[in-house]
């Protein structure tokens, strides 16, 4: 029989244990992050009914989303976890509590071309607020501190938030008499820090006809070094305007009260979010160092997240990590710490003899107490069982010989030091577990010294 070529198909990510085990560690303090503020835990399907997905209609997303038929149900994979959690709170909405605060860590996917940085099937770690009828907006302002706090707890220093409010700039192109072109103008700026002003200057006045004057004052306004001052101007000439002002004010004020310091966050005008349902404040986060790699987390204000598929009026706020993306930018960097314990193991159980009860025992009185623990009966010399271990990263070994069980004892033997150490079973437990203690710690991300 012919034998196939195994291979992974471009465009999917597929870790080596080591690697699987900084990833879920990454996972894991996202989501002990996420319950630190309230949020629950949500999963929908990865496949829905098409039409639900597409509720929204055309576009790049039915051009990148995997679609196909089963009998006569018209199916596709989620391509994000916002429009999923839209059609769940549409319909739970009467079984929910509001404001529902739900968090998400999930895979969705894309039939994009793959390239570096993109990938085709990839985790989202999304959280949103949604409320009935009206939210509150000091949840805009303590979204920033979770951006903070899962950051730092994730071992990442060098990040800056960067806010914005969408009625300011809606309300700014209203008063430079740019309201017809307002979502060409949005989506033109958010450009600014990839292609410069110049270019930007000319799709406005090229290609979307804004007056040159305007697209200068616009321009001049997005560089100002102190964005609120510049902001002053404008004030009283437009209510949206005026309203965005207050709201970011307000916001500004509240992140501090909230534990985000001032070196992590900042105002920035050119921050717009191209998608056209966020309504308020808008975020993005990107790595001072590595700016290249545009933002790590990003997501804002929306009014009506069910619109396609209740009448009810649902406005929320919420962020979302491309967590796979973020993962493989820290490998590429080096930032990802190879000294966390990314064993399968805490402890190598090795049988000397061929009885194998006290051996088999030990191993459960391990577990019983919390340490993770391996029984490895394979018929290999002594050597080979520590260099399985080695591989392994393994921190201990207890051996079981004859002389062992019959003193009703365990050689317990640190692999990192080479001492070793024949005591009790229970003493050996407790050994192995003050050991691992003072190994405990580390973040799985490790910044290099600025």
């Amino acid at each position: 029989m012919a034998q196939i070529k195994p291979r992974t198909l471009s465009g999917f990510m597929e870790l080596l244990p080591a690697r699987q085990v900084q990833f879920d560690r990454m996972v894991e303090i996202l989501r002990k992050s996420y319950s630190l503020y309230g949020f629950t835990p949500l999963d929908t399907p990865a496949i829905e009914a098409a039409e639900v997905l597409l509720a929204k209609g055309g576009g790049e997303t039915e051009k990148q989303i995997y679609r196909f038929t089963k009998g006569d149900s018209d199916l596709a994979l989620r391509f994000d976890l916002t429009v999923p959690l839209a059609k769940y709170v549409a319909l739970h909405q009467n079984e929910l509590t509001f404001p529902f605060r739900r968090f998400q860590i999930s895979k969705v996917y894309r039939g994009e071309r793959a390239q570096k940085g993109r990938y085709r099937e990839f985790y989202q770690a999304d959280i949103d607020v949604i409320g009935d009828g009206s939210l509150d907006i000091t949840n805009e302002a303590e979204i920033p501190s979770i951006i903070y706090k899962t950051f730092t707890a994730l071992g990442l220093r060098r990040f800056k938030i960067r806010v914005n409010n969408r009625k300011v700039l809606n309300g700014l192109f209203a008063i430079l008499g740019l309201e017809k072109q307002a979502g060409d103008v949005m989506r033109t700026i958010d450009k600014l820090e990839k292609i410069g002003p110049e270019k930007v200057r000319a799709i406005l006045t090229d290609d979307f006809a804004v007056p040159g004057g305007a697209a200068d004052a616009l321009l001049a306004l997005l560089a100002a070094g102190d964005p609120m001052a510049a902001l002053e101007p404008f004030k009283g000439k437009n209510e949206l305007f005026d309203l965005g002002v207050a709201e970011l004010e307000t916001v500004v004020r509240y992140m501090s009260a909230f534990g985000v310091p001032e070196d992590h966050f900042m105002v920035d005008l050119t921050i717009a979010r191209g998608l056209d349902y966020y309504t308020g404040t808008v975020y993005e986060t990107v790595m001072l160092d590595h700016p290249e790699v545009g933002s790590i987390c990003s997501g804002g204000r929306y009014d009506n997240l069910a619109e396609y598929y209740t009448d009810k009026q649902l406005p929320g706020v919420g962020i979302s990590i491309g967590l796979t993306r973020l993962f493989s930018v820290l490998e590429a960097q080096g930032y990802l710490n190879d000294a966390l314990v990314t064993a399968p193991a805490d402890v190598l159980i090795l049988p000397m003899t061929e009885e194998l009860s006290p051996a088999i025992s030990f191993a459960t009185a391990l577990r019983d107490a919390g340490v993770r623990a391996q029984l490895h009966c394979e018929k290999k010399k002594f050597k080979q069982k520590l260099s399985y271990a080695d591989k392994l990263s393994i921190p201990y070994a207890a051996l079981l010989g004859e002389d062992e069980i019959q003193q009703n004892k365990v050689t317990v033997k640190d692999l990192t030091t080479g001492q070793q150490q024949t005591v009790t079973a229970g003493e050996a437990v407790a050994l192995v577990q003050a050991g691992l203690a003072a190994r405990a710690g580390g973040t799985p991300i490790q910044e290099p010294e600025a």
